[in-house]
């Protein structure tokens, strides 16, 4: 892991308009035009089915970062799991859609991404100016740094509140093309699952017991067949040690069609993949009575 200093960030700044991410440009900002800094219509989450039309465009939340989660999905996890204050820490930061979040909610945050490209997005997201006339609110400390998500070795064991992010699907949406060695998204089956095996293992450590961990992780289809992706990560988050809190389902709105469609002489029944997993992992405490859950989960 490598901090991305705020001198590193305004050089890249002054020398690049974009940076490119999968095969598209993504436009940097050399200042933000905010028109609301909050949702107006946002309300907690309170079931296991969560759909969000309006992806949300609040702050710097814009969608031309492909594959970037709804900041609504960082808001409800966040407002849920934590306190001002405490650490929340996206080793797969992508666009900064988490940090954006911790910096709009006065949590400490901490995210990483292998691709330095995409920490500078990040970077950008972040360079607004934030004053809520709130006595509570305190200015948190974001950083970002270059990093791979199978090594967090700057985060010391036990330290962090929450642990939230979206990895690529394997190779659905190759972030680097192939241009940052390790990318997650550079890599088949199953050299993927061993991958968020180790994911999982650094995100257990790094968390503090009893807290709370989410991932949000789809589907594919290969060839004549559905490819259940969810499957491999849930099983690799239950081996690292993690107690799974919920399954939500998560909606998708305008689907694309490289996660469904008709494409290689192949035809689907239903073709479009319209949903994803929203799993939430809890670290056990050390005054767990785990029995009556080990029982429940011997057929896994």
């Amino acid at each position: 892991m490598e901090l991305v200093t705020e001198d590193a960030y305004r050089a890249f700044l002054r020398h690049h308009e974009s940076v490119p991410i999968e095969n598209t440009n993504v436009k940097l900002s050399k200042k933000w035009l905010i028109e609301s800094f909050q949702p107006s219509d946002y309300s907690p989450q309170e079931w296991t089915v969560w759909s969000f039309p309006d992806r949300g465009d609040w702050a710097t939340h814009i969608g031309n970062y492909r594959g970037n989660w709804s900041p609504f999905i960082p808001r409800n996890l966040i407002d849920r799991y934590t306190k001002p204050g405490e650490l929340v820490c996206d080793p797969m930061l992508g666009s900064g859609t988490t940090l954006v979040e911790c910096k709009l909610l006065g949590r400490n945050g901490i995210g990483v991404d292998i691709n330095p490209d995409a920490a500078m997005v990040s970077m950008n997201r972040l360079d607004f100016q934030y004053h809520p006339i709130d006595d509570v609110y305190v200015e948190p400390k974001l950083e970002v740094h270059v990093g791979d998500a199978r090594k967090l070795d700057l985060i010391v064991d036990e330290t962090i509140d929450l642990v939230l992010t979206h990895p690529p699907y394997a190779g659905i949406v190759p972030y680097s093309n192939g241009r940052v060695s390790g990318d997650l998204s550079a890599l088949r089956f199953p050299d993927f699952f061993q991958a968020i095996g180790q994911v999982a293992s650094e995100c257990f450590r790094i968390l503090k017991p009893g807290r709370y961990c989410a991932i949000l992780i789809g589907d594919t289809r290969k060839h004549r067949h559905y490819i259940p992706i969810h499957i491999g990560v849930l099983a690799k988050f239950l081996d690292a040690g993690f107690i799974l809190k919920e399954d939500i389902i998560k909606l998708q709105h305008k689907t694309a069609s490289s996660r469904g469609g008709r494409w290689g002489g192949h035809s689907y029944d239903f073709y479009k993949i319209a949903h994803e997993h929203l799993y939430v992992f809890r670290k056990p405490s050390k005054d767990d009575n785990l029995s009556e859950y080990k029982n429940s989960m011997r057929w896994w």
